[in-house]
């Protein structure tokens, strides 16, 4: 989290400190990225030349990020009136969260938050003066908080490549986004932002900083950036092993009381054993052996097996794979599997929910500056179900065994109709 003072007026010289301080960090986010699409520290890696170098990539990342954000946003976040009241101006909000396909929106931040830590979104009218949303890439946009126990919202910070007509890159864009207005910057070097390089000045009418962070936990840590070492040494063990297949292949064979030499043909040695898959030794007491690597198979897939648990343990994303896991079909069973993962979703809830109320604060005021009926987000319940395989034998027991006990409402609720 970026951190600043509170100014009567934002200066040029704060933004251009602000941006520095994120570039420091921007190595980590890179990381964690290729990490995600599969380009991993062991693609770096190098061997004597001669001996094979299979460099082999497993899914981790992109599983254990898939899985956490999947299993808190699969299905939409929905949002109930707590007060009758309040009822059509929400129906409002939901209008324009259905048009603008906020739905895809959350999930895109979901992901972004479960690689990088956090997610960042940019909230924007469009030309017919609706409000929308979009998710911006955390390595290029960033949020600035007061120095207050508040941690209120100062200014976001949206860096982007300026592009030419052919594509080109030429400088960069830089978007300052207030409480009130949105500051436009065209520079060559971001990192070197002066007060010459602002371009336009206009009014955004939300309310309220219309750049919002959504956050994986209070560190601000991906769901796999605390396995990456494990993620690596799994990478080079099957890497390893593949390695030693090769070897094992290309064994040498190795002569005692003897030495073979060209035919009357010209070929070579090795020629004739590819060829006539057989060698003539000149002497009986002379013979032959392959020289091959000992592969201990047994031990290094115990290994492998106890890096692939201490992954899905320590990330407390399970393995949905796992034979015992999917033999387990009952509801108790299902969910004591998916303690950890719930446990870990139940953190990313509530720093996701904030970030919902906020957005929903800034939605709701630009609709009340268009004349909508006032809402008031504080009244409004954000409800997220969780993405669970369900047990529709077990459902309906449990149905028939409330019946009567329990109002039918309720028992249409329980089994989602």
């Amino acid at each position: 989290m970026i951190v600043r003072p509170r100014e009567r007026e934002i200066r040029t010289e704060t933004i251009r400190s602000c941006i520095q301080e994120h570039m420091e960090g921007l190595r980590r986010l890179h990381r964690l990225r290729a990490y995600y699409d599969g380009r991993h520290d062991v693609l770096q890696r190098n061997r004597v030349s001669g001996l094979p170098n299979c460099r082999l990539v497993n899914g981790f990342p992109r599983y254990i990020a898939t899985m956490a954000s999947g299993y808190l946003i699969g299905s939409p976040v929905e949002y109930r009136a707590m007060d009758r009241r309040q009822e059509a101006a929400l129906e409002a909000v939901r209008r324009v969260y259905r048009e603008g396909r906020m739905d895809s929106v959350d999930a895109e931040l979901a992901r972004d938050a479960s690689v990088w830590g956090k997610g960042v979104e940019v909230l924007y009218a469009d030309g017919r003066a609706r409000p929308r949303a979009a998710a911006l890439d955390a390595r290029e946009a960033f949020v600035v908080y007061d120095d207050t126990v508040a941690a209120q919202p100062l200014f976001g910070v949206h860096v982007a490549k300026r592009l030419t007509p052919l594509g080109e890159t030429k400088g960069a864009k830089v978007m300052v986004y207030t409480d009130e207005r949105i500051l436009a910057f065209e520079t060559e070097d971001p990192a070197r932002l002066r007060r010459e390089d602002l371009r336009e000045i206009q009014e955004h009418y939300f309310s309220g900083v219309p750049m919002i962070e959504y956050w994986n936990n209070a560190e601000e840590k991906g769901d796999f950036e605390g396995v990456m070492s494990l993620i690596d040494a799994y990478d080079q063990l099957q890497s390893d092993r593949v390695n030693d297949k090769q070897q094992f292949v290309d064994a040498l064979l190795v002569l005692y009381g003897c030495s073979l030499e060209a035919d009357e043909r010209g070929r070579s040695p090795g020629q004739q054993l590819r060829e006539d898959k057989a060698i003539a030794l000149p002497d009986c007491d002379a013979r032959a052996e392959w020289l091959c690597k000992q592969l201990n198979e047994a031990d290094t897939e115990v290994l492998k097996n106890a890096l692939k648990d201490d992954i899905h343990k320590m990330s407390m994303v399970p393995d949905l794979t796992d034979q015992q896991f999917a033999g387990n079909a009952s509801g108790v069973a299902m969910r004591y599997k998916l303690l950890g993962l719930e446990q870990l979703t139940k953190i990313k809830e509530r720093w996701f929910r904030e970030a919902l109320l906020t957005r929903l604060h800034r939605v709701a005021g630009f609709l009340g500056r268009q004349g909508a009926l006032r809402l008031d987000p504080e009244r409004v319940e954000l409800i997220f179900t969780r993405a669970l395989p369900v047990n529709e034998l077990e459902e309906a027991q449990t149905v028939n065994l409330l019946r009567g006990l329990v109002d039918d409402e309720e028992l249409r609720r329980r089994v989602g109709a």
